[in-house]
C-alpha cells in the first residue's frame, strides 16, 4: 500500500481518482482549499482531508510529509475566467504547479502526475491530434497548462523527479459540477433541461469536442503513476479518440434549444489520438459516450432516449 497526495482531490476530476485510489487499498491524502466549495457527497471517509492552497509552498511541503507520489490537478481550470483574470489563474496555475514540483523534490517523492489540457494545442487545422505537434494555446489557461508540462520535463531531466503530463480531452461523469469548468456543455445541458428550461448553445454549435468519461481518467492517472515506462516528464493524451459536436448533444439530451453568442478563448475540435497511451500506459478508454451520457440522463432523471421532448 502507498500513500498518495491529490491536490484538489475535492474537486471533480480529484475526486474520481481519490475514489479509484482507495478502492486499490491505497492510503490518500487530499490538499484542497474548495475554491469551487465543499460538496459533501465529493468527500471520502476513508481519505485524510488538508485544507490549504498551493501557491503556499510551506502548506505543500508539510503536507508531502511520507508521501510516494503525487497526483496534480488543483487548478483555475475556466478558459473564460483565464482570460479576464490572466493573473490570478497564473499564480495558481503556474506558481501552484511549480510549488508542487519544488515540495515534491525537497520531500523525496517519487513521482509527480500533472493533469494537463488538450487546450494547450490550441486551434489545430489537423487531426487527430498528437503530443509531437507543436503546442498552439491560444487562452492564459491553456498557456499555463503547457508550462507546467515543462516545468515537469525540466524538474524529472535537472532533478530526477520523476513525472508524467496527461493532456485530458474534456472530461465528464460521476461526481462533476454542472456548473464547474469540466464537462461544462454537458453539465450547462443537463441542468437547463432538469429546469425545464432550453439549452443555450454557443455561436453554431459546431464546436467539437473529445469526450472523455472520468473513470477512464481515473484510470490513466493511476497507470501514469505506476508504470515504469513513464516517469521522464512524458505528455501524453488522454482522450477517447472520438469527436462529438454541441449539436450531437443537444440532440442526445433533447429538448429545446437557442443560440447564445460565442465565447472568447474557444477552439473548434479536440480529437485525440490515443496511440502513445495505449503503448506506454496500456490505457485505451473503456467507456463509450453513448453510454456516459445515458448515465448522467438517468443521475438528473431525464428520460435516455435520443430526441426526447
Amino acid at each position: 500500500m502507498s500513500t498518495y497526495l491529490v491536490t484538489g482531490g475535492a474537486g471533480f476530476i480529484g475526486t474520481n481518482i481519490t475514489k479509484f485510489l482507495l478502492d486499490q487499498g491505497h492510503a490518500v491524502r487530499v490538499f484542497d482549499n474548495y475554491a469551487a466549495g465543499k460538496k459533501p457527497e465529493r468527500l471520502q471517509s476513508a481519505a485524510q482531508y488538508v485544507e490549504g492552497d498551493i501557491r503556499q509552498l510551506d502548506q505543500l511541503v508539510d503536507a508531502c510529509q511520507g508521501v510516494e507520489g503525487i497526483f496534480h490537478l488543483a487548478a483555475l481550470p475556466r478558459v473564460p475566467f483565464s482570460v479576464e483574470h490572466p493573473l490570478e489563474t497564473h499564480q495558481t496555475n503556474v506558481d501552484g504547479t511549480l510549488n508542487v514540483l519544488l515540495a515534491a523534490r525537497e520531500t523525496g517523492v517519487k513521482r509527480v502526475v500533472f493533469s494537463s489540457s488538450s487546450s494547450a494545442y490550441g486551434d489545430q487545422t489537423v487531426f487527430p491530434l498528437r503530443e509531437d505537434m507543436p503546442a498552439l494555446p491560444i487562452s492564459p489557461y491553456a498557456l499555463h497548462k503547457f508550462i507546467g508540462e515543462h516545468y515537469c520535463r525540466l524538474f524529472a531531466s535537472l532533478y530526477g523527479l520523476e513525472t508524467v503530463a496527461l493532456r485530458y480531452f474534456n472530461v465528464y461523469g460521476p461526481f462533476f459540477d454542472p456548473n464547474g469548468a469540466y464537462a461544462l456543455v454537458i453539465g450547462r445541458f443537463l441542468r437547463q433541461r432538469a429546469q425545464g428550461e432550453p439549452m443555450t448553445v454557443c455561436g453554431d454549435g459546431k464546436y467539437y469536442r473529445d469526450f472523455t468519461h472520468v473513470t477512464d481518467i481515473a484510470r490513466a492517472n493511476y497507470l501514469a503513476m505506476t508504470k515504469p515506462t513513464v516517469g521522464k516528464g512524458e505528455v501524453i493524451n488522454i482522450g477517447n479518440g472520438e469527436p462529438h459536436s454541441v449539436m450531437e448533444i443537444v440532440e442526445m439530451i433533447g429538448g429545446p434549444h437557442e443560440f447564445v453568442q460565442e465565447r472568447p478563448g474557444d477552439i473548434r475540435m479536440t480529437h485525440a489520438d490515443n496511440s502513445k497511451a495505449k503503448a506506454l500506459l496500456g490505457w485505451e478508454p473503456t467507456v463509450s459516450f453513448d453510454d456516459g451520457v445515458a448515465a448522467l440522463k438517468r443521475d438528473f432523471k431525464l428520460k435516455s432516449s435520443k430526441n426526447n421532448p
